[in-house]
């Protein structure tokens, strides 16, 4: 720091968020933070410096799901905020605790370049913004937004006018308390004995159980918990996509129910008569409206209960409680059933079907992305972190098995691409020691591929497996069953090992599987990043699209 005889504005600034314990700030500089952000790297603050704001904040979501923390990004006003848009409903959606410091227009210009009303934008994501437009109590401001991100978990947006950061301080150099002790120390909530005693009741007349398993579960640490009470009721499991690998080694895990479920998860949903849904927000794509399981009643098991979500019915039976001690207490209260929809045939039939066994024509010199899939799933070590992004490709990568969730990170909300990079830029952050495996589809990395360059300079461990179509995948097979021209969602084959190497990173296309095994022997005791390029047929359709957009039938006239 500059031997100042009175400090900056900024200065106060960044030495507030660093009382919030932030280490790592996602960052693209403009005239409206860069003296903050310098402050904040001057103080020990790891900054990774990005290419595009979106990435910043996209990095940062990646970051506070990894560490269950407050994730921290910062552009510049006006343009800089407008590109965040994207990224922040889905940052809403997904309940992910962020502050963003996006400063403002100076206040004492009568007309700036980059001035625009950043609130009323942010807040139509619906994240939370603050004008910082008062120094003296800035550093309380500061404090406020940590403790809204993580009560609220949800984005907060604080606006400061760059003028104003430039003006030597004048208040007191002690800071407020930091939000970490100033946060109320929660107790778990046990199930209330009169919900607990329905609840009983309601497995007394069960023949087919299924435990779901979300996010709620895996935070309150109700894994075995989950485990224990499909055991005693003879049940199977399952899980949404964002906690899928909760049950990766029990052989009565069906997978992911929702739109990336899997054949032999589709025919035991269809049979369930009572879905006991753990921590999870019963959301459409989740099949939370029954339409994955339209004999079942639904037991919730949730501190927030609900029974509309996302304008369907989802859930007519609720146990208010913490996930854990939830579990815990219906499966204690439960009496020894003889009913048990488990066996050995049952165990087997789901350790050995495929996720997806439709036959598909591929064309010579292109690969199946499922057996993409299942040759990746052998060969790459266990201990690497695996980050999918979305698009059509997505539904195929889900499909790794042994994967346990917490090294499969997946952020699917708000159904935009382009994510990916910056996602697993966020993965590389916050476990440094560890190898990041990227999933993503060629028109998804296409949207923020010069985020290789970040990855370059500042030595992420990240590679990246390009499932390339040669199209967007989603919009060419709906173009195609709708019998409409396909010309918009095709570009062709794009050269990403060139790319790569454009950005000093190695590339390797991949037409065959064959040295795929000794390439990632290779990769892991070089490390750094790279670009594994995997040319797909575009004929192979995935079930989420087959289910929603039936192909049409080819049929010979003659």
């Amino acid at each position: 720091m500059k031997n100042e005889a009175k400090p900056r504005v900024y200065d106060i600034l960044a030495r507030a968020f660093m009382q919030e314990d932030v280490r790592t700030c996602f960052a693209l500089l403009g005239d409206a933070n860069m003296n903050w952000a310098a402050r904040l790297s001057e103080h020990g603050c790891r900054m990774i410096y990005v290419r595009h704001e979106h990435c910043a904040l996209a990095a940062a979501m990646a970051y506070a799901r990894k560490n269950w923390d407050v994730g921290v990004a910062t552009v510049t006003c006006g343009p800089g905020v407008t590109q965040l848009i994207t990224a922040l409903p889905a940052a809403v959606r997904a309940h992910l605790p962020l502050v963003v410091f996006a400063g403002e227009a100076p206040l004492k210009s009568g007309w700036y370049n980059q001035e625009i009303d950043q609130a009323p934008l942010v807040t139509a994501t619906g994240a939370a913004y603050h004008r910082l437009h008062m120094p003296e109590r800035m550093p309380v401001a500061i404090r406020d937004a940590f403790l809204q991100a993580r009560r609220e978990r949800r984005p907060v947006v604080i606006g400061v006018p760059f003028d104003l950061q430039n003006l030597p301080w004048d208040g007191s150099v002690d800071l407020p308390r930091p939000s970490r002790d100033l946060w109320p120390r929660h107790s778990s909530i046990p199930p209330h004995p009169d919900d607990l005693a329905r609840a009983v009741q309601l497995l007394a007349g069960a023949e087919r159980v299924v435990v779901l398993a979300g996010l709620g579960a895996v935070e309150a640490g109700a894994g075995a918990a989950c485990r224990a009470l499909a055991a005693r009721t003879g049940g199977l499991l399952s899980t949404t996509l964002p906690a899928r690998g909760l049950f990766h080694d029990d052989p009565y895990c069906i997978g992911i129910s929702g739109s990336f479920t899997t054949e032999v998860g589709l025919e035991n949903l269809a049979q369930t008569d009572l879905v006991i849904a753990v921590g999870c927000s019963l959301a459409y794509h989740a099949g939370g409206g029954g339409q994955l399981w339209p004999k079942a009643k639904v037991l919730q098991i949730d501190i927030d209960p609900v029974a509309v979500s996302q304008g369907q019915e989802v859930a007519r039976h609720h146990l208010r409680a913490d996930a854990l001690l939830g579990v815990e207490a219906l499966t204690a209260a439960l009496p020894v059933r003889d009913r048990n929809w488990r066996s050995d045939a049952m165990a087997a039939c789901i350790r050995d079907a495929k996720p997806d066994s439709h036959v598909f024509e591929i064309e010579p010199g292109l690969l199946d992305p499922r057996r993409v899939v299942e040759a990746l799933e052998e060969t790459l070590p266990h201990d690497w972190e695996m980050v999918n992004s979305g698009g059509h490709c997505s539904w195929f990568f889900a499909q790794m098995p042994s994967r346990p969730q917490e090294k499969f990170l997946t952020i699917r909300e708000f159904g935009a691409i382009g994510n990916g990079i910056a996602f697993a830029m966020g993965v590389a952050a916050a476990r440094p020691d560890r190898t990041v495996v990227l999933f993503d589809g060629d028109g998804s990395l296409m949207m923020h591929v010069q985020e290789l360059e970040t990855i370059k300079r500042h030595r992420l461990n990240i590679l990246i497996v390009v499932m390339n179509d040669g199209a967007y995948g989603s919009e060419l097979h709906k173009l195609r069953s709708e019998g409409m021209p396909e010309d918009g969602s095709v570009f062709g084959d794009c050269d990403f090992a060139g790319i790569a190497r454009g950005f000093g990173l190695p590339g390797k296309t991949f037409k065959n599987l064959d040295d795929l095994s000794k390439l990632v022997v290779e990769f892991a005791a070089s490390g750094g990043a790279a670009v594994w390029d995997f040319h797909v047929s575009d004929k192979v359709v995935s079930p989420t699209i087959r289910r929603a957009h039936p192909q049409p039938v080819k049929t010979k006239i003659g």
